[in-house]
């Protein structure tokens, strides 16, 4: 199985798009919406897209597994983003229909602060020694997910440093069709990027766990494959989404030969999401943590722990994982 890009940057659509002047039916607080247009993006052409391996665009919140002191860490996505003045400055400019890149950024004095321990993501540009802006005006980067944070709470959960693993929901290696959730050494996870889905995140599309007992896990970027996936044409993709049990994603990012990532959202061709029950609550699970193995103290509510105490059940789909109260 070979290796897939990393998402460390905005991910452009598979086909080209356009901004209508309506309310997003992705953001709420949005006044505009993107859509595409049923013309195929160069970029995805030029990297041989029918070539590509299609798979499932998870909801979620982007993450990245790599070293930080020396030992494999889980860090967050955290894109720096222009003060109120310099955001005002940009969207004057870009509402007056120039090229947004044409813009000039102070980086040093236009930007918010970001920790000490924020690092840019991986191929951006830089200027003089300093990071580039992409054309929303954000630079997007990572933070460590440091033990105890309150503000990556969620994070910190599908992680023990102390053990050095994640709890990770990934094809289990002997059924294809069958889920697992496994705890995972962050080691073998060194520089990837993985979706972490659940609870708490993104208002909890796939139905994950309860309030009282929040469920969490970390997918790994590209790893739910589309079998059948449709050939890269407007028509026939607007019929998949909305006719097909596998279709029912978010949407699809496909992995080009030459690591280039494209992908396509519901909300691009107008469509609804969430819709109904999704295709990952299709797949069976199985739990593969074994918590005592690694002999650690831990509370009663850990959710290594809470995985642990269901070791080897198997479910219906992950949104039938509860843990008893």
């Amino acid at each position: 199985m070979r290796r897939l890009g990393s998402v460390q940057q905005k991910v452009p659509c598979v086909f080209l798009t356009e901004v209508k002047e309506e309310p997003s039916r992705k953001r709420d607080c949005q006044q505009f919406q993107v859509v595409a247009t049923e013309n195929v993006n160069p970029r995805a052409l030029e990297s041989n897209i029918d070539c590509a391996l299609a798979t499932e665009k998870l909801d979620g919140t982007c993450c990245y597994v790599s070293l930080f002191n020396g030992e494999p860490y889980l860090w967050a996505r955290l894109d720096r983003k222009p003060n109120k003045q310099a955001d005002k400055r940009f969207k004057r400019f870009h509402h007056s229909r120039k090229n947004c890149k044409e813009f000039v950024w102070n980086v040093e004095e236009d930007f918010r602060n970001v920790p000490d321990s924020w690092i840019p993501a991986h191929g951006i540009q830089h200027h003089n020694g300093q990071p580039v802006p992409d054309e929303n005006g954000h630079i997007p980067g990572w933070v460590p997910v440091e033990k105890n944070n309150k503000q990556y709470c969620w994070h910190s959960s599908v992680v023990n440093y102390d053990a050095g693993i994640a709890l990770v929901l990934r094809p289990s290696s002997d059924d294809s069709e069958l889920l697992e959730v496994a705890a995972v050494p962050l080691s073998d996870l060194l520089e990837q990027t993985l979706e972490l889905i659940g609870t708490n995140i993104n208002a909890n599309p796939y139905g994950l766990g309860s309030k009282k007992r929040p469920v969490h896990v970390l997918v790994p970027h590209g790893i739910l494959r589309i079998r059948n996936a449709p050939s890269v044409n407007y028509q026939q993709l607007a019929e998949w989404f909305q006719g097909c049990t596998e279709g029912k994603v978010e949407g699809i990012v496909w992995h080009c030969n030459d690591g280039t990532l494209v992908k396509l959202h519901r909300h691009h061709l107008g469509l609804k999401w969430p819709d109904g029950e999704t295709f990952l609550n299709k797949r069976p699970v199985i739990i593969r943590v074994n918590w005592v193995t690694y002999e650690l103290d831990v509370g009663s509510e850990d959710l290594f722990a809470s995985f642990s105490n269901l070791n080897g059940c198997r479910f219906d789909c992950i949104q039938d994982v509860h843990f008893e109260i």
